[in-house]
């Protein structure tokens, strides 16, 4: 997991190199001899493999007896599609792999769509692919937000979309989840013909069912492939077709490849099967034209530490400290470091640094936010606005600090000095959570709410408005001023 922690940030830095490289190396102050740093190792170690262990069964999508029945029918499982589908030997960022986990009956893995970045000819785009072997591939409301998600992604920096649909619409009896408000499934058509607008190409390649409002994501494409015998487009499979007009109609003779290839003109290419409509889309994307791409050729130093040494430099105790100054050295190039206001504010680490020649700033914690540390960031983050250069936080934060000599400095105020400045950057935003994540800390650390491009989190961290012991006090505190407080309820919360 953190044996190459430069890759996924790689290739989404849109920007140019704006400073120049600096020369202050950041000396280690790890032992990883100590008996610490080897129980800290144990411990992340097995928390990592936890998480694989998770990430593994999620990659089964519907089960065995589901794929088999799927490939059965003459279908490639959804992974082997976008294998197919991508450049050979080039990876696949997947986005969102355990959305749903544990959330509805039944085994929903992925939210039922897999989605992530690959290369298709070079080129980075958008893979968004429905799983049929997950409850017919339809819609739960993580799958709709998962959906958007990557939408988003694609819009913000960029990115072809591919949509491998196999899908059964929205699922019905969480219509309520899915259907009516901004951010449900209609706003997927939304997104489609905004991004159409501004030639962010648009392909639908189908692959089996897409019925209802989701029949809509290939008409709305600027491009769309359908399999012969397999891929079907309706508003209105056959037996509600029945229901509402009496007509008796095969799905093939009301919406398939036939059809909307020579008759409605709805789809632009026919394609024999799942490989051939592969090879199709393939082909749609080297016809797109020039892309501009961002050129990571400057040379680049690697780390002068070994980035395996963060399993035992984190503890998987959120509560307990690190100089995150530590996991910068074995991330950036060089482990060079050019450190902004060092003396000043100081539970804020700021600085620049480059990651494989480019040059990024650098906003991590060392602690509780103190109305210095909030402007110095704000300071900071503004300076890396101006500049543009994108800014990667390092977050690790117990929230502001609290209590009246904090309130006399005007930490409120200071505060939101940050947090505006977040919001306001027009950078890219990269955000990797490794620690905790608590109250406002997570606003001016930018969190999901400030549009980070992307938001990771190591399997050690966690994210709430506060800890559960600081929870517990409040409520019992809260409680104790009522009636019918007992010594009991309070140890029980």
């Amino acid at each position: 997991m953190f044996s190459k922690p430069k890759l996924v940030l790689k290739h989404f830095i849109l920007t140019k190199n704006v400073c120049k490289s600096s020369t202050n190396v950041l000396k280690t102050n790890v032992d990883v001899h100590s008996q610490q740093f080897t129980e800290n190792r144990e411990r992340m170690v097995q928390l990592v493999e936890t998480l694989r262990s998770k990430t593994s069964d999620v990659l089964q999508g519907g089960g065995k007896k589901s794929v088999q029945k799927h490939i059965a029918k003459g279908k490639l499982f959804v992974r082997d599609r976008i294998k197919l589908l991508l450049d050979q030997n080039t990876a696949f960022l997947e986005l969102s792999a355990l959305a749903a986990n544990n959330m509805y009956e039944g085994n929903i893995h992925s939210a039922g769509v897999v989605t992530g970045i690959g290369k298709i000819h070079g080129r980075d785009c958008m893979i968004v692919a429905n799983d049929a072997t997950v409850k017919g591939g339809t819609y739960y409301p993580m799958g709709v937000k998962k959906h958007l998600r990557a939408q988003e992604i694609a819009d913000q920096n960029n990115l072809p979309c591919l949509y491998l649909v196999d899908s059964g619409g929205a699922n019905l009896p969480h219509q309520s989840e899915v259907f009516p408000d901004r951010d449900h499934f209609g706003r997927i058509f939304f997104n489609q013909a905004n991004m159409s607008s501004k030639n962010i190409a648009q392909i639908a390649v189908v692959m089996g069912s897409c019925t209802a409002g989701g029949a809509y994501v290939p008409a709305m494409a600027d491009e769309s492939v359908i399999v012969k015998q397999q891929g079907t487009i309706f508003l209105a499979g056959p037996p509600l077709v029945k229901a509402a007009t009496g007509e008796e109609v095969s799905a093939e003779d009301l919406g398939g490849a036939d059809l909307h290839c020579t008759t409605s003109g709805v789809t632009d290419h026919y394609a024999l099967n799942d490989e051939h409509a592969l090879d199709i889309a393939r082909d749609l994307v080297k016809n797109l034209g020039q892309k501009s791409p961002v050129l990571f050729d400057e040379p680049f130093e690697e780390p002068l530490y070994n980035p395996e040494d963060l399993y035992g430099i984190v503890d998987t105790d959120v509560k307990k400290p690190f100089d995150v100054r530590e996991i910068i050295s074995r991330v950036f190039d060089g482990s060079k470091f050019t450190e902004f206001k060092k003396k000043y504010g100081d539970t804020l680490v700021c600085g620049f640094a480059k990651l494989y020649g480019k040059t990024v700033g650098i906003i991590g914690n060392n602690g509780v936010l103190f109305s210095e540390s909030a402007m110095k960031g704000a300071h900071f983050v503004q300076l890396c606005s101006q500049r543009k250069t994108p800014i990667i936080f390092l977050q690790n934060i117990t929230g502001f600090m609290v209590g009246r000599q904090a309130e006399m400095g005007g930490i409120a105020k200071n505060g939101a000095k940050l947090v505006t400045a977040v919001a306001c950057a027009q950078v890219p935003k990269l955000t990797l959570i490794v620690g905790g994540s608590y109250g406002a800390g997570n606003y001016g650390m930018c969190g999901r709410a400030y549009s980070p491009r992307f938001l990771y989190m190591w399997p050690n961290s966690k994210i709430a408005v506060m800890g559960g012991p600081q929870a517990a006090g409040v409520l019992s505190q809260v409680a104790s001023q009522g009636k019918g407080w007992t010594e009991e309820k309070k140890n029980g919360v």
